[in-house]
């Protein structure tokens, strides 16, 4: 696979640098061959599944970590989200997955690995590893051949997470781990919006929320074809 580096992923891990915990700014550069984290190290790991979809993957030094101690209750893959995030948007639309702590050793070393260190001075305080697992077929490239008719009925019995989402908000990690009971929390939705129905992180549809036997339910009200989600 092409180790390449793109504008977008410069542009991610850029945006990373940015938005990572630190003390003092951190400046990207493109890692060399031998240059990587100790295998021993904890990475944050996190798949991004989009037009272009890849795995990401951060590894904090000690003064960055460091800069985290204030944030309390949060684990390090929580802290380091949101920095994710940011990077993850540079590929354009998409659903960010849960991150993990893995040993950099088993994700630092993956073909097609695109590997950066941020440096602060003479120093390297943190690592961002990006590898991409697919995306946009080539220009000329053959189109698939189509699923027969009743291909699909093997997946008829695939479980799949849907989740409903009545509005979102953004809060500074200051403001989240000041959250009691009673905190009340202001959306991004106006009262009597419809809600809207996610299937693995992919909006498919937007209903009201109703109430069936004293359980939430929602009663969908319209499907959003893929025309509708650009």
């Amino acid at each position: 696979m092409n180790t390449t580096a793109t504008m977008s992923d410069q542009q991610a891990v850029t945006e990373l640098a940015r938005l990572l915990p630190s003390p003092v700014p951190l400046a990207p550069r493109r890692a060399g061959e031998f240059e990587r984290p100790a295998p021993d190290a904890t990475a944050v790991v996190a798949t991004f599944v989009g037009q272009r979809s890849a795995e990401f993957m951060v590894v904090a030094q000690q003064s960055v970590t460091d800069a985290m101690a204030g944030a309390g209750p949060l684990s390090l893959a929580e802290a380091l989200r949101p920095a994710l995030e940011a990077a993850s948007r540079a590929l354009g639309p998409g659903v960010l997955g849960t991150a993990e702590t893995r040993p950099a050793g088993e994700v630092f070393t993956g073909p097609g690995t695109v590997v950066y260190a941020l440096d602060a001075a003479a120093s390297t305080e943190a690592w961002f590893g990006f590898r991409e697992k697919g995306g946009v077929p080539a220009a000329g490239a053959a189109p698939a051949a189509p699923l027969p008719s009743g291909a699909m009925r093997v997946l008829y019995d695939v479980e799949m997470t849907l989740t409903t989402e009545i509005g979102r908000t953004r809060l500074p990690v200051r403001d989240v781990l000041e959250l009691t009971p009673g905190a009340v929390l202001e959306l991004d939705r106006s009262a009597g919006s419809p809600a809207d129905v996610m299937v693995n992180g992919r909006l498919v549809a937007r209903g009201e929320v109703v109430v069936v036997d004293d359980e939430y339910a929602v009663r969908i009200t319209e499907i959003v074809s893929t025309e509708n989600l650009g």
